[in-house]
């Protein structure tokens, strides 16, 4: 019986013909034709898969397809093209699977390490971050690897780059040429070495080392030009070869923090320190700092606890601190009980020291500003001592003049101290100066989140304590401002947060609330008065002229 013929569009890929056929032929070939539908089936399915991947990978432009309409190799080679059974359906399957493949395949871009980021500029003033230093890569971020900044172009650092290549292959074939000759311990030099060391000492032999005026000039109009923005001129300063040297050594730090940039463990651009050594600590930061370019693309700096020093690396922190005589602050002590000191570190004396003091805090501080100009400026460092010296708690600064009377300027607890009551001495160390002034002060604003937190508890205690102790009838804030030495728009703010402040005929009433007074004294029970101010431990008098 002639057998019929199968629908092309049949959506059931040849099974639903596999069982008519099989109702109208004998049981062998029922068999073979179930062993060629399955096939078909399975390679459809392969196909469809194919095209998914495809897909995706077109999607997220992670690599190129294998085949020119973007197929998988291996999907093709699961149906037997040079088959001679092989029917309709399957070359139609495999038709329309490439079709649809071919709309989802999208034109290759050109990529990028994932690292790269285009917003990222080269410091250097008209370079537009294209080429680096090594020739190797396309992009730069750093005056380390910026071709301007050294007064070179992008071709001819990749013009270098393949002359120095050529000259690595050239000894490395030497050196395995003389692999041959016998280790001991005295060898005489060979032919090739002299020939080298003569051309070497001809070559710096024909240095000028008398510049002529011409270069002179040169010399100064491009420092007067561009300043630090680029480097200095090298040409004639030493010889040739030892400039090819510099220049070696140069390219080739530039391309070793060029891969730890790839790997993350550098920051160029950016200039973000993730982590600082600061003494036994390992500090993560919490804000961008203005370092030097070389520190702060190292992600991590190392810190001496005591005078403040930044350093790049381990070995330099340890042979620091081997021979640095600091163990406490500079300045006068003017405050010590227990093993809590106040130091007062004036910035016109101690310029450095207030200097890296200010960046240190700009580490953990998001609105601060002042970092150089720290002449005008008294600090107060908060240390804590043991055998090995007086190490940093926190500290405040306030103007040596201020006008508004701003009694702080800018306060910090270093993090490894915070919540454990650092911060609020720090705060009643401020207002008992300006007490020991007879001044009334407020820290300057706009004050960080947790800044604000604090003020906020260190208000609500002085009221609450100056509430408890007061036995008379009437209270003004005026009064309370003149005791506590708190500015009357500090109190009011927190008497009327705590509810404390009502409005009634006309007049401003202070409830004196028994329930939070009652809170305060279980708290200040259990604290203890470990953490507290004396002012009797206060040495100290208010600066001339302020």
């Amino acid at each position: 019986m002639p057998r019929r013929k199968r629908n092309a569009g049949s959506s059931s890929e040849g099974t639903e013909d596999s069982d008519f056929s099989a109702e109208h032929t004998d049981s062998s070939e029922s068999e073979a034709h179930a062993v060629q539908n399955t096939r078909l089936t399975r390679s459809s399915l392969r196909l469809s898969r194919s095209s998914q991947d495809v897909k995706q990978s077109a999607d997220h432009d992670e690599s190129p397809p294998r085949t020119p309409t973007g197929n998988a190799p291996s999907s093709e080679s699961d149906i037997d093209m040079s088959s001679p059974n092989v029917s309709h359906d399957e070359s139609l399957a495999k038709e329309l699977s490439l079709k649809e493949s071919s709309l989802a395949h999208r034109p290759k871009r050109r990529r990028f390490h994932e690292s790269y980021n285009f917003n990222m500029k080269c410091p250097t003033p008209g370079c537009n971050s294209l080429g680096h230093l090594t020739g190797k890569h396309e992009r730069h971020f750093s005056i380390s690897g910026c071709p301007l900044y050294h007064n070179l172009s992008a071709d001819e650092c990749k013009v270098k780059v393949s002359s120095r290549d050529k000259h690595v292959e050239e000894r490395t074939l030497s050196q395995r040429q003389d692999e041959n000759r016998h280790s001991v311990r005295q060898q005489a030099q060979t032919e090739r070495q002299l020939r080298y060391k003569e051309k070497v000492t001809e070559m710096r032999r024909k240095r000028n080392s008398v510049p002529p005026k011409e270069q002179k000039d040169k010399f100064t109009e491009h420092r007067q030009t561009h300043s630090s923005s680029r480097e200095p001129l090298l040409e004639n300063i030493t010889s040739d070869y030892d400039l090819e040297l510099f220049r070696k050594a140069q390219a080739r730090a530039s391309d070793d923090l060029e891969k730890l940039r790839l790997q993350g463990q550098v920051t160029e651009g950016g200039n973000m320190i993730k982590t600082i050594v600061f003494g036994r600590y390992e500090l993560d930061t919490w804000y961008h700092s203005p370092y030097p370019e070389e520190y702060a693309r190292l992600g991590r700096l190392y810190m001496c606890e005591f005078c403040l020093k930044y350093m790049k690396s381990q070995t330099i922190l340890r042979r620091h601190m081997a021979k640095c005589v600091w163990k406490h602050p500079p300045g006068d002590e003017i405050y010590r009980k227990g093993a809590i000191s106040v130091f007062e570190v004036d910035g016109k004396k101690n310029k450095i020291y207030c200097q890296n003091l200010c960046l240190l805090a700009k580490l953990f501080l998001d609105h601060k500003t002042l970092y150089y100009d720290v002449e005008p400026f008294l600090f107060y460092v908060m240390t804590e001592a043991d055998n090995t010296g007086c190490h940093l708690v926190g500290y405040f600064s306030k103007e040596k003049n201020s006008f508004l009377n701003y009694n702080v300027s800018c306060i910090l607890t270093m993090p490894q101290y915070m919540r454990q009551g650092y911060g609020k001495m720090l705060i009643d160390f401020s207002y008992l100066l300006s007490k020991v002034e007879e001044k009334v002060g407020s820290p300057e604003r706009p004050l960080s989140d947790l800044g604000l937190i604090s003020y906020r508890s260190y208000w609500k205690e002085v009221l609450l304590r100056y509430l408890h102790n007061f036995q008379g009838k009437e209270i003004s804030i005026k009064e309370i401002s003149q005791e506590t030495a708190v500015n009357p728009v500090d109190i009011v703010s927190t008497l009327q947060s705590l509810q404390m402040l009502k409005y009634w005929k006309g007049k401003h009433l202070i409830l004196k609330r028994q329930d939070l007074i009652d809170d305060w004294k279980t708290k200040e029970a259990k604290r203890g008065s470990n953490k507290t101010i004396d002012p009797t431990s206060l040495k100290w008098s208010p600066p001339k002229g302020t």
